[in-house]
């Protein structure tokens, strides 16, 4: 097993224990933080016009904003639920023009946003 395999392994388990040891806030913030990353790597493929790269991580990118839109209870909720409902959508639709322009800009203002919201998540949880 050559060294990037060896440490892609231990971070796929190490990233399963937490998710093991996770309560339902961290779950989220893990997400986030996930999404985040997943931008950022984006961003660095793409100002290196590594396409393929680029559209699989915006694509995992929009997973993860994917899954805190399904992580939603538009029921219970309320406004907020349904605010991050709309900001959610368009930050996919912000995502699929970003993959399709190659504007890394697209791409800050997506950060921005999760970031904000990643910001406010990390208050509820103190």
């Amino acid at each position: 097993m050559n060294a990037m395999a060896a440490l892609r392994q231990y971070q796929t388990v190490n990233t399963q224990a937490q998710v093991a040891d996770a309560n339902p806030h961290r779950l989220i913030q893990m997400l986030m933080e996930g999404g985040l990353s997943r931008l950022a790597q984006a961003k660095g493929a793409m100002l290196h016009g590594q396409g393929a790269q680029k559209g699989e991580l915006i694509s995992k990118a929009i997973g993860i904003i994917g899954g805190l839109r399904e992580g939603l209870d538009l029921n219970q909720g309320g406004e907020i639920a349904a605010n991050l409902d709309r900001l959610y959508d368009y930050m996919v639709s912000r995502l699929v023009e970003a993959n399709i322009s190659n504007e890394p800009a697209l791409l800050d203002e997506v950060v921005g946003l999760l970031r904000n919201i990643k910001t406010a998540w990390d208050a509820i949880g103190q």
